[in-house]
């Protein structure tokens, strides 16, 4: 009787295991609610952190390890003897020649990358509600504003290349303006070098930003994402334009203003 009677019985074992998973990393949900697409993004994101991470901080360790400039800022001088004074390189700005404007014209460029997040925040929150036609106009405003901070860039490497009228005197005797891979107007040569490697990486993410940028308008105003029934593309595209944004905020404060 008692065999019987035990045999009948389930085990809690068994009962255990007919219990619906629920966890939030059980097989088939979505950790966070977020997407597959969302989270590639987020780890893309994250690896490409780690590299601007790993230039910012070999820029802070080369400029640490190089003199600085002694003396009143009035009178300093251009020399490949210290590292030079970002404000003193930097202080052109487009229509005035001859201006000493220090970081003017780096801190419009910084202005001009914080509209454009703001546009792009309107432009996701208007996929939300599925307005295509808000979308549109927000995603060409951010596109306006990317093409204008790449402008923007472009008359700024200009300028560093082609120099100030003063030039330094190098050991040779001859006078050199502006700054190459090779040669550096404004201090050590790794001061150049640096300053094309890392703008031009970040300004190559925001190249890569303003063409998907392009893209999704064409897709929008196609109603390719009407059709879908969602706007997510739209919004993997502002993660990377938000990180490129923040990014940058990261290169002037250690290039601009260290």
């Amino acid at each position: 009787m008692s065999t019987s009677s035990s045999t009948l019985a389930p085990t809690t074992n068994s009962v255990e295991l007919e219990q619906p998973r629920s966890g939030t990393w059980d097989g088939g949900n979505e950790p966070f609610k977020a997407s597959y697409g969302k989270l590639m993004m987020w780890f893309f994101l994250l690896s490409d952190a780690f590299t601007f991470a790993a230039f910012l901080t070999t820029y802070g360790m080369i400029r640490h390890r190089n003199p600085v400039y002694v003396g009143d800022v009035e009178n300093f001088e251009f020399s490949t003897a210290y590292w030079p004074i970002p404000e003193k390189v930097f202080n052109a700005f487009p229509g005035f020649h001859g201006v000493d404007l220090p970081l003017a014209f780096v801190a419009l460029m910084t202005m001009i990358l914080i509209f454009s997040s703001v546009t792009m925040v309107l432009a996701v929150e208007a996929g939300h509600r599925m307005d295509k036609n808000d979308v549109q106009k927000w995603l060409l405003w951010t596109i306006l504003f990317g093409a204008t901070f790449l402008g923007s860039q472009a008359w700024e490497w200009s300028h560093f290349i082609s120099g100030h009228e003063e030039g330094t005197l190098m050991s040779d005797g001859t006078m050199f303006h502006g700054a190459n891979l090779t040669m550096n107007q404004y201090g050590p040569v790794l001061f150049g070098d640096l300053f094309f490697f890392i703008t031009g990486f970040h300004g190559t993410h925001v190249f890569s930003g303003v063409c998907l940028l392009v893209w999704a308008f064409i897709a929008t105003t196609n109603g390719t994402f009407e059709k879908r029934g969602h706007y997510e593309m739209v919004e993997k595209i502002g993660l990377y334009w938000h990180f490129v944004d923040l990014v940058w905020v990261f290169v002037f404060t250690f290039f601009y203003l260290v």
